[in-house]
């Protein structure tokens, strides 16, 4: 994938929910939307639940969708994120633009995400510990349209 596509997604992801973005007009029932738009490149995030939760991350090129990305997670063991997932979000690191970095920790908050295959065809799975017991995990995939 082009360097400005990469780019463009790291903005955007940092810009909507793990820079805690403005909710645009949901496009289902329920559902919480994220946007950002830059020229011709558009990126919606929209999602479902809270505690438990699923939804879809898209990038369209002049109103035509060419990558998407699908994740589900959950909190476990009672647990409360507050902002730290948002905030290991926003270190999305550019040579695996899809969640946030391999580790991540702060405090007693400990963030691991491991992803398999590229921008094109992927697969992860993250996960949050607070004092050594998880608290949360989430599984992700996706890839080009075509």
């Amino acid at each position: 994938m082009n360097r400005k596509v990469i780019e463009f997604l790291i903005r955007a992801k940092k810009a909507t929910y793990a820079g805690k973005g403005a909710e645009v007009t949901p496009s289902r029932p329920g559902s919480h939307d994220l946007e950002f738009i830059e020229g011709s490149l558009k990126y919606i995030d929209t999602y479902l639940g809270g505690e438990q939760f699923a939804g879809e991350e898209a990038l369209w090129e002049n109103d035509v969708p060419f990558w998407s990305m699908n994740y589900m997670g959950r909190l476990l063991n009672n647990g409360e994120l507050g902002d730290f997932l948002k905030e290991a979000l926003s270190r999305v690191p550019e040579d695996k633009p899809y969640r946030g970095p391999a580790e991540y920790s702060d405090g007693d908050y400990l963030y691991k995400c491991s992803v398999e295959g590229s921008f094109i065809w992927f697969t992860g799975y993250e996960e949050i510990y607070n004092k050594g017991i998880k608290i949360y995990e989430c599984i992700f995939h996706g890839g080009s349209i075509k």
